[in-house]
C-alpha cells in the first residue's frame, strides 16, 4: 500500500496541471492507495480556499475519491460522518474533530459557531467553555 499526499488528491480532482493530473490518475488507477485523514483535511482546505469549491462539491469529490476501487481512507465511517455534517453547514475540520470524539463524554470548545453548528448532530454533547 502506498500513501498519497494532498497534492496528488488535488491534482486528481482539479486536473489543473495536466502532467501531474495524468500521474495522479495513473497512481489512483493502479490501486493500493491509502489516504490519511490529515491529507483529506488539507485537501478540503485547498479546494475551498484555493479553488473556491463549495462544501457540497468538496463533499462529493472527497466521497468519490474515498470510494474508488483500490483506495483506502483512514476511519471511513468518521470521514463519512464529517462529510455529511459539512454538507449540512459545519466546517469540515470541526466536523472531523467532532466525529473523532465519538465515545467521549463531551466535546469542549470556545468556538460559538462550532457549538451552534454541532447542536443535535452528535451523540457527544458539544459544550462551551
Amino acid at each position: 500500500m502506498r500513501a498519497i499526499d494532498t497534492n496528488v488528491v488535488v491534482r486528481f480532482l482539479t486536473n489543473d496541471d495536466k502532467r501531474q493530473a495524468r500521474a495522479a490518475r495513473a497512481v489512483m488507477e493502479d490501486g493500493g492507495i491509502f489516504i490519511a485523514t490529515t491529507a483529506l483535511l488539507e485537501s478540503e482546505w485547498v479546494l475551498r480556499s484555493g479553488y473556491g469549491f463549495a462544501p457540497g462539491q468538496i463533499a462529493a469529490a472527497l466521497r468519490g475519491v474515498a470510494g474508488l476501487p483500490g483506495v483506502t481512507v483512514e476511519e471511513p465511517a468518521r470521514l463519512a460522518q464529517a462529510l455529511d455534517w459539512m454538507s449540512e453547514g459545519m466546517d469540515f475540520a470541526d466536523a472531523l474533530h467532532l466525529a473523532k470524539a465519538d465515545g467521549c463524554s463531551a466535546f469542549l470548545s470556545f468556538d460559538r459557531k462550532l457549538i451552534k453548528a454541532a447542536n443535535g448532530r452528535s451523540s457527544v454533547p458539544v459544550l462551551a467553555l
